[in-house]
């Protein structure tokens, strides 16, 4: 795991943590608890809590960069039942590490920032749903937990209080569609993983029919130090709308793969020499900067692009789950997208017709093009299929599938039209 910082802002999740020093002991030597301590201590209202957070600037990291502080201000805090908090700790996008390390090094920042979540919502119990395939992890945060228990920051009356929390952890079943939150929910209630229509939103029919809010592992662990810092401080590390750092899963053909910690804005060939630069001298060609769902770009345009929210969506894609993918000169973009068209034909939870079946007509065509077997027409029908799937689905896999094809055929036409009338590749390397 690498964890850099530029403009010597200290990084403020990942810091130069290791598996020796992940527990309670240590944490609390770098300041951990420190916020709930004060919150619970001064009796601070929920509401600045969250007006603090809003003004951080905070927004989720799962994917969607949804405001935090306006997320949470959703919950209905006067509700007379039961009320849940959740964290989405089912990280399957291909490309996507960060929060398996924040668990492994760094488990009691989201475990503080999930007990500052539930005073600030007026809630009690709450789970963090960890992947499937990664049982190293759930363990540690079990592990994690007991502690935080035996040192009085979970439980009844937490620190002398009046605020109790119950905190459980839930190991889930690796199906990648599980991530979207209300697969999460309908798994976490013993139920296939299957995602429901809404509305119904989950901050009003969530875990079992009550309200319930739910949020990214990262996201979690950013609020502890957001608000220590304070919100304006927090805001002020990265850009306007885009507060604070970010964690960056960058992999593909760089010289130093790995989680960089940088803050939002950072231009991205600031985080390409983090990365250790391009491997072996090679040109840069492509990059997916938010997860194998979002739409590629070329690499030049990246290298003129900041690593925000905004900045992303500017240059025509999306920053996601923030999984940097790299791809260099030798790289076949045909080949690339017949391996994305697969992963989400075989993820796809078969609900809706238009993703079970559109995803495998995607994948076969892609396969067919890739294998010398190309028809003129394939990439109108390409994009005509997509048509039929994107927006058309009760969750984003579909769309989730049809943008990697849409962006690759429009980026990297050349490449296609060429495996269609050569039948074979134009990459000389072909990898």
């Amino acid at each position: 795991m690498t964890c850099l910082h530029e403009r010597h802002i200290q990084p403020l999740i990942l810091a130069g943590l290791t598996g020796a020093n992940w527990g309670l002991e240590d944490y609390l030597k770098r300041g951990g608890y420190a916020s709930l301590r004060r919150i619970l201590t001064e009796n601070i209202p929920p509401e600045q809590v969250i007006a603090e957070l809003k003004a951080s600037s905070l927004r989720g990291r799962g994917g969607a960069g949804f405001p935090t502080g306006l997320k949470w201000s959703f919950m209905p805090r006067q509700f007379p039942g039961q009320k849940y908090l959740v964290c989405n700790s089912d990280e399957g996008e291909p490309g996507t590490f960060k929060d398996r390390d924040i668990l492994r090094y760094n488990p009691h920042s989201v475990i503080e920032g999930m007990a500052i979540g539930a005073y600030a919502m007026g809630i009690s119990v709450g789970y963090n749903y960890i992947h499937g395939e990664i049982w190293d992890v759930y363990d540690r945060f079990e592990e994690a937990l007991d502690q935080a228990r035996e040192g009085g920051f979970l439980g009844d009356r937490i620190l002398g209080s009046d605020f109790s929390f119950q905190l459980h952890a839930f190991h889930g079943y690796g199906a990648y569609i599980c991530g979207e939150e209300t697969a999460l929910l309908e798994s976490l209630e013993g139920k296939k993983g299957q995602p429901r229509f809404k509305p119904p939103f989950p901050a009003s029919f969530g875990l079992y029919g009550k309200p319930t809010t739910i949020n990214n592992t990262e996201t979690f662990a950013a609020v502890p130090f957001a608000l220590s810092l304070g919100g304006a401080a927090y805001a002020a590390i990265g850009k306007p709308n885009n507060g604070g750092t970010k964690i960056f899963s960058v992999s593909g053909d760089v010289a130093k793969p790995g989680n960089y910690e940088v803050p939002l804005g950072t231009p991205f060939a600031t985080l390409l020499e983090l990365a250790g630069g391009m491997r072996e001298g090679k040109k840069i060609k492509a990059v997916i900067p938010g997860g194998s769902s979002m739409p590629v770009l070329k690499g030049e345009l990246m290298m003129q692009t900041d690593m925000d929210y905004d900045s992303i969506a500017k240059a025509g894609s999306m920053l996601g789950s923030g999984a940097v993918i790299v791809m260099n000169e030798d790289r076949c973009m045909v080949k690339s997208l017949l391996r994305l068209s697969y992963f989400y034909y075989e993820e796809s939870c078969g609900q809706c017709t238009p993703c079970r079946e559109g995803t495998g007509w995607l994948y076969r065509m892609v396969h067919r093009i890739e294998h010398g077997q190309g028809r003129a027409d394939d990439l109108d029908v390409l994009n005509s299929v997509c048509d039929g799937i994107q927006g058309r689905t009760i969750c984003a896999l579909g769309d989730a599938a049809a943008m990697p094809v849409r962006a690759m055929i429009k980026n990297f036409k050349d490449e296609f039209a060429y495996h269609i009338e050569h039948k074979r590749c134009l990459v000389p390397t072909y990898i």
